[in-house]
């Protein structure tokens, strides 16, 4: 089931923005066979490996010439592949995308890196916040005076990076149906986040953002967009943004002396965030979310990650699932008529090795060569 139902890919084993593209492209229902990397788990981690659900994984010994013969085998019958080394290495194994696409013609090849495949910094090392620290957007989070607060990894590594990459993957498998070709698919992290801060730019342009932190109505700057502390030391979130929102706002308030027509004055901002931030800490979270149920004013309150799981809107859509034992966000989108079932817990690494040579045309005999030299 799911829309990829019958795509071919082949991971090369990494960490983070490619797993996650994988993650992707398995939840849509693609076939991903993942070449695990040496020394990636103690045996005992991959159960909790949320990123590799839904994938086959096979032990391949890419560094030995044999290894990398039996993956241009796979890569040869595949739709597509991608990998998340620095520029060069797969090239190095013998396995980079002029002899893949030279043996593969219809092949899409994915290149996930957090620099590009070129420019002077292509070579460095880097992680997602040096990369989202590059695009100016790790400049733009944090509160006023104080230094850039770091999202997570969602903005470089997932979102500008592996979420992209999935995208560009089937972009290309699109476009291949048409012209019968495939391609090279480069998705640097770098780009990725400068994509994502597409509005931004656009408010810049505008002269509605500035560069001081917290000084911007998606920033925390404006009162009716930010979080507050209740009573019980919980927290709300507040993005009341439009002026009909913002006046049911004030009116759960319970603030009807504010001014509705002045939301976005910017001099009173400061003060009259002080005085909602007064007035939700006389009452709980739960107080609150009894108060605003319903009424429309932008309103939700801060759950832990074992909490969200837990809320009614949550278990009425299926919005998590639980795998193994562990608890994970349920594949989306969501679609109509080819909805994917739900993936299968994250494989022991290795464990589909013999099932996939197979399947791909090793015989018996050679698979027991490749085990005896332990390229497998």
């Amino acid at each position: 089931m799911g829309p990829l139902q019958g795509i071919k890919i082949l991971e090369m084993g990494g960490v983070g923005p490619g797993p996650f593209c994988g993650m992707m492209l398995a939840d849509m229902g693609a076939e991903v066979i993942r070449i695990e990397r040496a020394g990636q788990y103690r045996i005992s981690q991959h159960t909790t490996d949320v990123l590799s659900r839904g994938k086959k994984s096979i032990n391949l010994d890419l560094k030995k010439p044999e290894g990398a013969q039996a993956a241009l085998r796979i890569i040869d019958a595949v739709d597509g592949l991608f990998e998340g080394f620095r520029p060069g290495v797969m090239e190095k194994l013998g396995l980079g995308p002029e002899v893949c696409l030279k043996r593969n013609p219809r092949l899409i090849y994915g290149r996930m890196t957090g620099w590009g495949q070129e420019g002077p910094l292509s070579k460095e090392a880097g992680h997602d916040i040096n990369y989202i620290a590059l695009t100016g957007a790790l400049h733009c989070i944090g509160r006023a005076g104080e230094k850039p607060v770091p999202p997570l990894n969602l903005v470089g590594d997932f979102g500008g990076g592996g979420m992209l990459l999935a995208f560009g993957m089937v972009c290309a498998l699109l476009e291949r149906e048409r012209s019968g070709r495939g391609q090279v698919v480069d998705s640097a992290i770098i780009d990725g986040a400068a994509a994502l801060m597409a509005m931004i730019h656009g408010f810049r342009a505008a002269g509605r953002w500035s560069l001081n932190r917290e000084d911007n109505i998606l920033d925390g700057a404006a009162p009716f967009y930010d979080t507050y502390e209740t009573k019980d030391g919980k927290y709300l979130s507040l993005g009341s943004v439009e002026p009909a929102f913002y006046k049911n706002l004030l009116r759960l308030l319970g603030l009807d002396q504010v001014d509705a027509e002045a939301q976005y004055d910017k001099q009173a901002w400061a003060g009259l965030k002080e005085v909602i931030s007064s007035r939700i800490k006389q009452k709980t979270r739960e107080e609150w979310c009894e108060i605003f149920q319903g009424e429309s004013a932008c309103f939700a309150p801060v759950l832990d990650m074992d909490e969200a799981r837990l809320h009614p809107h949550h278990a009425a859509r299926k919005t998590f699932l639980e795998l193994g034992g562990v608890v994970q966000g349920a594949p989306a989108p969501r679609f109509s008529r080819t909805s994917p079932s739900s993936p299968a817990p994250p494989p022991e690494p290795g464990r589909h090795t013999k099932e996939i040579l197979q399947g791909f045309g090793f015989a018996e005999s050679e698979i027991t060569a490749l085990q005896s030299q332990k390229i497998i």
